[in-house]
């Protein structure tokens, strides 16, 4: 870590005259403050990562460039606008950005594309030239399309950039954030370490400047011409295949003496076309699930055309809980394919390894396992049928009378056929009204909880079936006050023969309102002081409320 460290400080001296050195350039970075942070690389959460790496990177930057610094998800757990610009563009803010990242929550949704919005507009990148640095260790949550506002700010700013560090996203995953770059004219670099994180913040926090144009110098002699580009790799899905140009992914690492992967160079996307300087290579060729790599051996004054051939297949995969039904958005599907497997949601299409594919579709408590073979360069479109119906369940203090709509009402649904020890086997469990369930063909029952009231209604469930069932409680709600009572307590009328009553209920403090079954009761008043205790009798009726106030 010293060394990086030094390293990093004599880059930064080394390039005194950065981009923020000019009056009319200043700089904002943004910290993804999200609660994925707290994920761990090499035993170390990410939130600890980025503030060493920023601290490190800010303590050598020259005093007099303007950068600022804002964080979102950092105070509210599940909003989408906890945006702060916490340290406006200003000379001098190392210290202050260090202190703002070392006191930052790391709890919240990811709004990537609204913050990078908010710190253009503090730029004021319409007026002059703007930089933000976006540090993101996630995707956007929060429906924004980061690619759409690149192409935005970079039509109205007047000079704007935006760099990306993806910090420990995968390949795929980086796709999805690098148009905000490209589409400004900025850099996207791949972190996947504290090491690659600094390298990154040096290239970005730390660029160098454009500096005036030298006067020509005289011409050079004429040199042999060269390739404009020395590494130009082509994927395809099957011998034979088209050349893949869109979605795909190309990871470039230095080869390690042992052969193994070394540093990161670059990811790249599409129809790739660079240039390597002399070395070995470790390349990766990649597209969804599939992928292949291959050692290159990079020699100066050469050209370098590989084919990498992904040996890999195209599924798309519809799940409908029923024959004629439509797609389900609330179907899980688990891929498991040659060296792994993955999980998509709803309608999917998938890319590969060919070879044997074990699909797992399950709608609610319903699933079906289909096993396809898919061969190199096949495309196989499919309709999973689950078999399952649609359950919507609401209770009803009264048949025809008030829908229960509290949070506190429960469903259970379990088998309606009972275990030999007089059990039963649970499906799933739901909350609040309009409860809805998905089931497979069989018997059920279900268990309705509100408070004390407990009502258990049988039914049954077919291939395809929609249904409605209102589940009437034959309860109503008892209301109750005593006031400076310790607690209350709600008894069975009838003593056994022993003279107790069997409790049904008890609540601290002197105020208590529960949904009960219609029928008498006693409700008791105890106080703090033993002798005190007083109880009043009550009559609930079906669909009513009735109030009681047991007086000392």
């Amino acid at each position: 870590m010293a060394g990086l460290a030094r390293g990093v400080a004599a880059a930064i001296l080394l390039l005194s005259m950065t981009t923020f050195g000019f009056a009319a350039n200043k700089v904002i970075v943004i910290l993804d403050a999200s609660g994925s942070m707290w994920a761990q690389i090499d035993g170390k959460p990410k939130l600890e990562i980025a503030r060493e790496s920023l601290r490190t990177v800010l303590q050598s930057v020259p005093v007099d460039d303007e950068i600022g610094f804002m964080a979102y998800g950092h105070r509210e757990k599940g909003s989408c606008d906890d945006i702060q610009l916490i340290v406006p563009p200003q000379a001098g803010s190392a210290s202050a950005i260090s202190a703002a990242a070392d006191s930052l929550k790391f709890l919240g949704k990811t709004p990537l594309t609204s913050a990078v919005k908010q710190a253009a507009e503090a730029l004021k990148y319409t007026e002059d030239k703007a930089t933000v640095v976006l540090i993101t260790d996630g995707l956007e949550t929060c429906g924004g399309d980061p690619c759409a506002l690149g192409k935005e700010l970079e039509a109205s700013g007047v000079d704007f950039t935006a760099d990306v560090v993806g910090f420990g996203l995968t390949a795929d995953e980086g796709k999805q954030i690098a148009c905000l770059a490209d589409n400004t004219g900025g850099k996207y670099i791949q972190a996947s370490d504290e090491k690659a994180l600094q390298e990154a913040l040096v290239e970005t926090v730390a660029a160098p400047a454009q500096e005036p144009a030298p006067a020509p110098a005289p011409a050079p002699a004429p040199e042999p011409a060269k390739p404009e580009f020395n590494f130009q790799p082509t994927v395809v899905m099957a011998e034979g295949g088209e050349p893949i140009t869109d979605a795909n992914a190309w990871e470039i690492y230095k080869a390690n003496a042992d052969g193994s992967r070394g540093d990161s160079i670059t990811t790249e996307y599409g129809a790739y076309k660079g240039n390597l300087e002399p070395g070995d290579y470790i390349v990766v060729a990649r597209d969804d699930e599939a992928k292949v790599e291959k050692k290159l051996k990079i020699e100066a004054g050469q050209a370098y055309k590989p084919l990498f051939t992904l040996n890999a297949g195209t599924m798309l995969i519809h799940p409908r809980p029923s024959q004629g039904a439509d797609i389900s958005d609330a179907a899980s599907l688990n891929f498991a394919y040659p060296g792994g497997s993955t999980t998509h949601y709803g309608d999917t299409k998938i890319i590969v390894p060919a070879g044997e594919q074990k699909v797992t579709v399950q709608i609610g408590a319903g699933s079906v396992t289909e096993t396809i073979q898919l061969a190199a360069g096949q495309k196989i479109e499919k309709d999973v049928i689950v078999g399952v119906g649609h359950i919507v369940l609401n209770a009803f203090y009264i048949a025809g009378g008030d829908k229960a709509d509290s949070s506190g009402l429960g469903f259970e649904i379990v088998k309606a056929k009972k275990k030999i020890d007089g059990s039963r086997d649970s499906v799933e469990h739901s909350y609040g009204p309009d409860s809805k369930f998905w089931l497979p063909p069989d018997d059920y029952v279900a268990v309705t909880t509100l408070d004390l009231a407990v009502v258990e209604q049988p039914f049954s469930v077919k291939v395809g079936d929609i249904t409605d069932i209102k589940v009437p409680l034959d309860a109503g709600v008892l209301a109750m006050s005593a006031s400076g009572a310790y607690s209350i307590e709600i008894l069975s009328p009838k003593k056994d023969i022993e003279g107790k009553r069997e409790a049904l209920g008890l609540n601290y403090g002197d105020t208590w309102q529960q949904t009960v079954p219609a029928g008498d009761y006693v409700v008791v008043r105890h106080m703090s002081d033993a002798g005190h205790d007083k109880e009043m009798p009550v009559t609930v009726k079906a669909g009513e409320r009735s109030e009681i106030t047991v007086t000392p």
